[in-house]
């Protein structure tokens, strides 16, 4: 069964998303190189943009309807947008590899005031993909969304990657003409080297290995880039079949993260679901999933939906009928119907399989 939140893309490569990445051999769009010329398609809002303008900085995200993450991170940039709009940096919402491009301007509507700098679509006219897809995802070698390039006041790539790992401070520099971009691809070329040895690691499942190369990336890498070696680490005992040491690690950064809605609700929900994991803690689970559902003000479906599942697994039938019901009150017209079928299995006291 499907679910409606992105439980494809895991917890571990959420939190590492900054660092873990598949090394890119084909890219040929790097930090310092001049940004790509704008093809986008049709403008859903904002006024458009046909030219990157001296004196203005850019980001263009990449993203779409379909992708949990890149829903999930809409507020986080419409934040910075907000913050940075008068200060000469102007947000593009590239929408990209949309399954079906008539829900985008509805998703976008719906998102109100969350949602309010430029969205445009990818020109597909010449290129099935989208020229956008083509000419700046592919030719950075990026295969994964939500994805930012940040362009800087003279029209160069400054910074590329995810959205999460672009700091306030990167922002900043780039608009006071302060950013040093072939450093910082230069930097960036040393990390993807580093975490390129872990990801072959992970590759032949030598966890040996992998614990030797994550060790020597916490020696290269800038102090904001380590942090999201917890992740990486985390993904390493469960593999092992660590376990006191994993659920240790858990309860370590979920304390630290206790507002984080998105990462309390992923952990929760690989704990309690994912089949590589042998020795579950529900416990832990379900502590996680409560955080997530209280940084979260009772009003996301998704939590919710995690929430009841692991409280049903417990034995606790009552109240996960109770917030998978709400659940469904909650969540779009098109998932309603799933969850609702979720619901039901509940009351016959049933747990349905996931995928």
């Amino acid at each position: 069964m499907k679910t409606i939140q992105a439980r494809s893309f895991t917890f571990f490569l959420t939190l590492a998303a900054a660092t873990l990445i598949i090394p890119a051999s084909a890219a040929t769009l790097k930090e310092g190189d001049p940004a790509p010329k704008l093809q986008t398609g049709k403008w859903i809002q904002g006024e458009p943009v046909k030219d990157f303008e001296k004196g203005k900085a850019y980001i263009v995200e990449f993203w779409a309807t379909w992708c949990g993450p890149c829903r999930v991170l809409i507020p986080h940039l419409n934040e910075t947008y907000n913050k940075f709009k008068d200060k000469n940096l102007v947000v593009i919402g590239q929408d990209c590899w949309e399954q079906d491009d008539s829900l985008v301007a509805p998703f976008v509507k719906k998102m109100g005031d969350k949602m309010t700098y430029r969205v445009a679509l990818d020109d597909k006219q010449a290129e099935e993909k989208g020229a956008m897809a083509k000419n700046w995802m592919e030719a950075a070698g990026k295969n994964g969304i939500p994805t930012a390039f940040l362009i800087d006041t003279k029209g160069a790539v400054a910074w590329i990657g995810h959205p999460m790992a672009l700091k306030e401070k990167v922002i900043e520099d780039v608009l006071a003409d302060k950013f040093d971009a072939k450093q910082a691809a230069a930097e960036a070329e040393k990390e993807q080297e580093a975490m390129g040895k872990i990801y072959k690691a992970f590759q032949k499942q030598d966890w040996a290995g992998a614990e030797s190369a994550l060790a020597d990336a916490e020696k290269v890498l800038p102090p904001d880039a380590v942090q999201n070696l917890d992740g990486i680490r985390l993904a390493i005992l469960f593999a092992k079949k660590d376990y006191p040491a994993a659920y240790k690690m858990v309860n370590r950064i979920s304390d630290a993260h206790k507002d984080d809605v998105m990462l309390q609700n992923e952990l929760a929900w690989r704990i309690a679901n994912d089949k590589g994991i042998e020795k579950r803690d529900l416990n832990v689970a379900e502590t996680l999933a409560t955080r997530a559902n209280d940084a979260a003000k009772g009003n996301d479906a998704a939590v919710l939906d995690t929430l009841a599942r692991i409280k049903f697994m417990r034995g606790k039938t009552n109240e996960a009928v109770q917030l998978q019901a709400k659940a469904v009150t909650l969540a779009e017209a098109k998932i309603q119907p799933e969850l609702n079928k979720t619901l039901e299995s509940y009351r016959k006291g049933q747990l349905p399989e996931q995928e």
